[in-house]
């Protein structure tokens, strides 16, 4: 089984720099254009059976031109959607304590939104059950930056450090192989 994760393309907020949770906005241009790079990309690759996304506008507009372009079925799961960042939602990546706050585990963000150990929780579960019920099948995932961090983290130990560090790009897409 290969699991392949994307992150959504490009949104306005992207690219201000900011904070871009569970605010429901709309791919620009740019976003467009590059999920319809990733769905060329996807048709070479020709081995996936189908795609889950997010309910977040930007995830399923990006997971709906790869759909038409490559004939996927695709299935929305309400775990991939974006991680809730509370009070910081909308304000620049660069806002006072943010880095920190997304370094602490159980720290809520923004002091009403989610931490990572509840993103893990419902991102790990997800995960958990797509490899058992799908294990004959590669699926495309198609999500946002943190749920993609988190996705990283199923498949690769990671410290603090570099957990806080990882980066994904808009419609960059990653492989991963699932042995049971």
């Amino acid at each position: 089984m290969k699991i392949y994760s994307t992150r959504h393309g490009q949104t306005n907020y992207n690219k201000q720099e900011l904070i871009l949770g569970v605010t429901n906005v709309q791919l620009n241009d740019t976003g467009v254009s590059q999920a319809r790079q990733l769905a060329d990309e996807i048709e070479k690759i020709g081995d996936i059976d189908f795609i889950v996304a997010s309910p977040m506008y930007r995830a399923s507009h990006t997971a709906l031109i790869i759909s038409e372009k490559c004939g996927l079925k695709f299935v929305i799961d309400d775990r991939l959607r974006e991680w809730d960042y509370g009070e910081y939602e909308g304000k620049s990546r660069f806002t006072e304590n943010f880095p920190e706050d997304k370094r602490e585990f159980a720290v809520k963000m923004g002091k009403t939104g989610e931490s990572v150990l509840q993103v893990a929780h419902r991102v790990y579960s997800f995960l958990d059950e797509i490899i058992e019920k799908y294990s004959d099948k590669n699926i495309l995932l198609v999500s946002h930056g943190g749920i993609c961090r988190i996705i990283e983290t199923y498949f690769h130990d990671m410290s603090t450090e570099k957990y806080s560090n990882w980066f994904m790009g808009n419609c960059q897409l990653i492989e991963y192989e699932v042995t049971k």
